[in-house]
């Protein structure tokens, strides 16, 4: 059964609420999820429930507890503002390119349970609206790897922090410290973009993340589905991350990208 972003959304609301005070079930025949300490148990009914929501570019994996997104590798070589993009988003700044909608991938994160913050935004401390603070964006806790195939059909994962190495224009300090050359997480905030209010009466909000193709960001932008912790500029001068040559798979080759929520871990 296809569905519509606001069916899938609908779809969502009633099996939590479904599933919000069923018992957690397991069956000798049906072994409960390889979660991570803290993650729940799937009930039968929210098996069901999943079982039954298909969205377009993305599969909901119960065993592994995740949302594994259909992609490509968009960008072997440079400078690096994103981990994720849509297919006409920033693709000559991101590692993979998505099949799905950032909205459908937001639906799927919900239903595992995943909790939806905000992305960085400015503040303004003055009456004119002249000065600004950065406000740090916040959500629930998301562990990003990418899968590949073995030539034996077995699953191959490793955390995005595999791919992504120092800028070589920053790389003064790594010469003292080669940790400092290292990504320094996998686990990015659930920050859930922002839903713009129609211009027309009637009309549905439209979740900013669909418009701009910012999936999981490095940069901030203000409008990403997954970020992260604090505010990280835009400016070319200062990025500092780029692609890790050598560990990807060739250019437009299929790969998978899996969120996992940590859901026993605390919302940063």
């Amino acid at each position: 059964m296809a569905v519509t972003p606001q069916s899938a959304l609908a779809w969502l609301t009633a099996a939590l609420i479904a599933t919000a005070s069923a018992e957690p079930a397991t069956s000798p025949a049906e072994p409960p999820p390889a979660a991570r300490p803290g993650n729940p148990v799937p009930s039968p009914e929210l098996r069901a429930a999943i079982g039954k929501l298909q969205l377009p570019g993305l599969r909901i994996n119960v065993e592994k507890w995740s949302v594994d997104v259909e992609s490509t590798v968009c960008l072997d070589d440079g400078p690096l503002e994103l981990i994720a993009c849509t297919k006409d988003g920033k693709v000559h700044e991101s590692i993979i390119a998505v099949a799905a909608k950032p909205s459908h991938i937001h639906a799927a994160l919900l239903l595992l349970g995943t909790k939806p913050g905000s992305p960085a935004t400015r503040k303004p401390i003055d009456p004119e609206g002249l000065a600004f603070i950065d406000i740090p964006p916040h959500g629930g806790p998301v562990e990003v790897s990418l899968v590949t195939r073995n030539d034996d059909g077995t699953e191959s994962e490793k955390p995005i922090r595999d791919f992504i190495v120092a800028n070589k224009d920053f790389q003064s300090n790594a010469s003292e410290d080669p940790d400092s050359r290292s990504f320094p997480t996998s686990t990015f905030l659930f920050a859930g973009s922002v839903l713009l209010d129609p211009k027309e009466p009637g009309a549905p909000r439209r979740y900013l993340s669909d418009l701009s193709g910012n999936l999981i960001s490095i940069s901030t932008f203000g409008d990403e589905t997954l970020c992260l912790p604090d505010v990280h500029s835009q400016e070319n001068h200062a990025l500092l991350w780029r692609i890790d040559s050598g560990k990807l798979p060739p250019l437009d080759s299929p790969i998978t990208l899996r969120l996992k929520p940590l859901l026993g871990n605390p919302t940063p």
